[in-house]
């Protein structure tokens, strides 16, 4: 076969085409992937949504109906840091609280939370729910953060004034605590 030029350019008229046609061959794919993820999450909550390095608020605490919902980490209500996320239940670091959620009692979501709590700023602490931010003249104030030490996690960091000490793995973290009033 001759290739004539009046053939050669319509061969050339031809390649934008074909590129665009792969294009969104290739776009289509990621559309149809997102559109999969979209619905996967659209049964998810807010908090069930977040990713690595978001934080949560919890506002009320509960075994099997927990109100959370993300919030901005300089908050004082950022109690907890999204540490892990996972599609299935797993095992959380001993200094991580996790928090599941489940559609027809199959898990959609599980996250391992890091406490991310504020100097000088109180929690309520009730062992079968997890932490609350709390207002410190409060009576379900459990404690006062007397010292925030990021980049170590070790108890001897903490003055004679500390009650408790919670230390974190990862990242490696140090809160004092004291009373919540004084």
């Amino acid at each position: 076969m001759q290739v004539t030029p009046t053939r050669t350019r319509r061969l050339w008229r031809l390649v934008p085409v074909v590129v665009a046609v792969f294009a969104l061959a290739l776009a289509g794919c990621s559309v149809v992937e997102k559109g999969t993820q979209a619905v996967k999450d659209s049964s998810k909550s807010d908090t069930a949504r977040a990713k690595v390095g978001d934080c949560i608020n919890v506002i009320k605490g509960s075994m099997i109906d927990s109100k959370t919902e993300p919030v901005d980490c300089s908050s004082v209500k950022a109690v907890y840091k999204v540490a892990k996320v996972f599609d299935a239940k797993a095992d959380c670091a001993a200094d991580y609280t996790s928090y599941e959620e489940t559609l027809n009692a199959t898990t959609t979501a599980f996250l391992c939370l890091a406490p991310n709590f504020k100097q000088d700023s109180c929690y309520h602490d009730a062992p079968m729910t997890g932490y609350q931010y709390a207002d410190c003249a409060s009576t379900d104030a459990s404690f006062r953060v007397l010292q925030r030490i990021d980049g170590q996690a070790d108890e001897n960091l903490c003055t004679a004034d500390a009650d408790n000490v919670i230390t974190l793995s990862d990242p490696q973290t140090t809160f004092c605590l004291g009373k919540p009033q004084g």
